[in-house]
């Protein structure tokens, strides 16, 4: 008898033995590393907090520092083999991190549902391709819009315009208005005219750069840009937009002539609608901007603000991939979140957000919405090298042509030159 209480305790003991060991070895490590402000690292850490309460058995150690030293930090652990497992990525770097082979393709994870996007539209996701591989997840996303002052709209005895307005619309809009109202339209995109006229490329089915090496212009041809220059010089000519003088200045939004009435719209990254409508104090009404003539695909595009991407020296990646999962779809995680860092992609979550913001954020996720929704196409690669220099001379020449000291077609054909000279000596 005593032997078969000897044999059992054993037995015992062995199973207690082998079953710590399991749960040893089940036990996860992930580093989670992301840039971020005081906002961003609490409710990302109370996520991460959610997550290990929900699986035990992980661990998640995170890591987060500002922009710069963020890029300067990753760039000593990749040397080192010792990335992040899951490591917030910006549009400007995926690019560069996959052609070191330093991230994992999730494009398998999505199709297998490990990382469940059903629904989401490639719009959304095209952002984070590389050579056909998806290296990263959008966080939130972005998206060029016209802002609107309703109110003036109105007093001139017009309706808003809806995705499918024109240029000739515009135009012929903003005669009106002007007119009826005294109130005018500002010169395009003064702010970054290369925005207003990628647009114009883009619906075109042309882009800004070469997407093949990034070694010249994506155009040759004069043409558009010079009906870019002359649209807006028939509005001058007309007295309906805003000397460049006066456009091409630096304005707060409360110094901006929205803001005071004596302009009836502007065009902004949605993202920056809140902080245009704050000092109006009145309704804003957002849309596309307007279609060129012939346009053969939308000019609006979705913009990742940043992703999440997994590096190939994790050695967790199944869990990586469940976290990236709780992360995008979650709900209540979400509510954590709160937007953050963009509106989210996923259907369901923002349709659950969009019942916790005030109205103008709502109408900016109703304007992912519309613009996801079949009134965008897929993001042009990131800018190659020497891309800044092009854009500061694309706007220099952009004045030139609405101040009258070039043509339009002599500013088209020196801003093609000027252009593609930069992009082949950075190319070098």
């Amino acid at each position: 008898m005593a032997s078969k209480r000897v044999s059992f305790f054993v037995a015992l003991l062995a199973m207690m033995l082998v079953g710590s060991s399991i749960f040893a070895q089940s036990k996860v490590t992930l580093r989670l590393a992301w840039w971020g402000n005081p906002t961003r690292d609490e409710r990302t850490i109370k996520v991460v907090e959610m997550y290990m309460a929900l699986h035990p058995e992980v661990t998640i150690e995170t890591e987060t520092t500002g922009w710069a030293s963020y890029w300067d930090k990753l760039g000593s652990q990749a040397a080192a083999r010792n990335l992040p497992d899951i490591i917030q990525q910006d549009y400007a770097y995926i690019t560069q991190f996959a052609q070191k082979d330093l991230l994992v393709d999730l494009s398998p994870y999505v199709r297998s549902k490990k990382i469940d996007l059903t629904n989401v539209p490639d719009t959304f996701t095209s952002g984070g391709m590389v050579n056909g591989k998806l290296y990263g997840i959008s966080l939130g996303t972005n998206a060029f819009c016209t802002v609107i002052d309703p109110a003036v709209v109105a007093k001139a005895g017009l309706t808003l315009p809806g995705p499918s307005w024109t240029m000739a619309d515009y135009e012929k809009m903003a005669a009106t208005i002007f007119k009826k109202t005294g109130v005018q339209v500002p010169v395009y995109v003064g702010t970054d005219p290369k925005v207003g006229f990628n647009d114009w490329l883009r619906q075109n089915n042309q882009t800004f750069f070469n997407v093949v090496d990034g070694s010249s212009l994506g155009f040759a041809d004069t043409k558009l840009l010079m009906e870019f220059y002359n649209s807006q010089l028939r509005l001058l000519k007309a007295g309906v937009m805003t000397k460049p003088d006066i456009s091409f200045g630096q304005f707060t939004p409360e110094e901006a002539k929205l803001t005071k009435g004596e302009e009836w719209t502007i065009d902004a990254w949605s993202n920056q609608v809140v902080m245009t409508q704050a000092p109006m104090k009145r309704p804003i009404y957002i849309t596309t901007l307007p279609k060129i003539v012939n346009s053969k695909k939308p000019g609006t595009y979705l913009k990742p603000s940043m992703f999440f991407s997994v590096t190939k020296t994790s050695e967790n990646k199944e869990e990586a991939m469940k976290f990236l999962n709780f992360f995008m779809n979650d709900i209540e995680a979400n509510k954590v979140l709160l937007a953050e860092r963009g509106i989210p992609i996923v259907q369901k979550v923002r349709d659950s957000l969009k019942t916790m913001v005030d109205p103008i954020n709502k109408q900016i996720f109703e304007y992912i919405d519309l613009v996801g929704n079949k009134n965008s196409s897929p993001i042009d690669p990131a800018d190659p090298a020497g891309a800044g220099e092009v854009l500061k001379a694309f706007r220099t020449i952009d004045q030139e042509v609405l101040f009258g000291t070039t043509s339009p077609k002599d500013g088209a054909e020196k801003f093609i030159k000027q252009a593609n000279e930069i992009l082949a000596k950075n190319k070098q």
